[in-house]
């Protein structure tokens, strides 16, 4: 199975994702990773690792249905057939979600429901859990659908939240 994985920052999923495949505990590859974020460490990863890597955005294709058509181009062009979302900041665009659909997946830092939905990511959401005095949090990998956070939960695991100790500045 080619798995695509889009990714916008440090890319510590996909990392988790190609190590999974080349130990064989998942029966795939990464055959492609893309972000909206040029800088993102994402892509130096799949060049690592021999992946071809691409940066998308509307910096570099303004109109949203080019930009839409161009990445399924990509992901065809790479023979992908599912994606994960593993800390991809962009809403996917309708012509993707409606080419691979069932086939997202998006990995998520809460156990949604709660703690989903736009803006929700990273930091966000793990200073929202802390914030509302949460015993126990964890990983959601849903499907994606055209609302944030909204798809099917594939998955769930939780953990508790540890007391935090404050390094001094």
């Amino acid at each position: 199975m080619n798995i695509a994985v889009f990714a916008s920052h440090g890319g510590s999923g996909l990392q988790a994702i190609i190590d999974a495949c080349k130990s064989k505990r998942i029966n795939a590859k990464v055959c492609a990773v893309i972000s909206n974020n040029s800088g993102s460490f994402a892509l130096q990863r799949a060049r690592n690792n021999n992946i071809p890597a691409y940066h998308f955005s509307q910096n570099t294709i303004e109109d949203p249905d080019t930009l839409d058509k161009t990445i399924l181009d990509t992901l065809t062009k790479n023979d992908a057939q599912i994606i994960f979302l593993a800390g991809y900041l962009k809403k996917l665009g309708p012509t993707i979600l409606k080419t691979f659909e069932n086939r997202v997946f998006n990995i998520h830092p809460s156990l949604l429901p709660k703690y989903g939905g736009k803006g929700m990511y990273g930091l966000n959401v793990h200073a929202a859990v802390l914030a509302a005095k949460e015993t126990e949090t964890g990983i959601t990998i849903h499907r994606v659908s055209d609302e944030y956070d909204s798809g099917e939960i594939i998955a769930q695991t939780k953990v508790p939240v540890e007391k935090m100790t404050h390094p001094s500045h």
